[in-house]
């Protein structure tokens, strides 16, 4: 199976990708975790990608396509691969067609990730940081009495800057107007199957699941 996820930020597409990968037995493909991986291994692609990062603005396509292309070359994704984070424009869209073609083969299935945005900012809000050993925690899970304790290693908890409610809702308003063509493209492909992707972490599973096991009948 070769999958996509599209959400927002806040979605759990990261929770869901990882236990979509081990019940379907592929390999959960981030592109965040790639551009840390070359950047921090100092790879051509790497140097490239940080010029842009550094600078506050958007690596180019191509330079997030031939990451992903090199990745999607490896052996373990023979059987399949989920991809998170990528692609998030049409462009990026075309260009991952382009690059299975080259390959024989093509997407399986586009899950969009459906969440209110107000849900989507009390998550965020609420998300926490351990400063020590990194646990990301919610502060209405990390226990009674000390919101501010991590519940792993007892450091202290720490919001994001980007995790500030008008951060979250200016980021919501860029994911909107990158996806929305981006939703309309592949629907006009036959593979986009949307996801109510509220409730708990293991009701959003089984629906993604579904929504798989319904794609890979059609």
């Amino acid at each position: 199976m070769r999958i996509v996820l599209i959400g927002p930020p806040g979605a759990g597409k990261g929770t869901q990708a990882r236990l979509l990968a081990e019940r379907l037995s592929i390999p959960a493909i981030s592109t965040g975790d790639l551009f840390r991986t070359h950047v921090a291994q100092g790879t051509l692609l790497g140097r490239e990608a940080r010029k842009y990062m550094d600078a506050g603005a958007l690596v180019p396509d191509e330079v997030t396509t031939t990451m992903t292309a090199e990745r999607l070359a490896e052996s373990d994704t023979d059987s399949g691969f989920l991809l998170d984070g990528f692609p998030r424009t049409v462009r990026q869209a075309e260009l991952l067609r382009e690059t299975l073609a080259t390959q024989g083969a093509d997407l399986d299935r586009v899950l969009a990730f459906d969440v209110p945005d107000d849900d989507v900012v009390r998550r965020l809000t609420a998300r926490r940081v351990c400063g020590e050993c990194g646990l990301v925690q919610h502060t209405d899970h990390v226990g009674s009495g000390k919101p501010s304790s991590c519940g792993g290693c007892g450091g202290t908890l720490q919001r994001r800057d980007d995790d500030r409610e008008e951060t979250v809702r200016k980021r919501l308003t860029v994911h909107t107007e990158q996806t929305v063509p981006l939703l309309d493209w592949y629907t006009t492909q036959g593979l986009l199957t949307r996801v109510n992707a509220t409730g708990q972490v293991e009701q959003v599973t089984q629906r993604a699941l579904a929504a798989v096991m319904r794609g890979s009948a059609d």
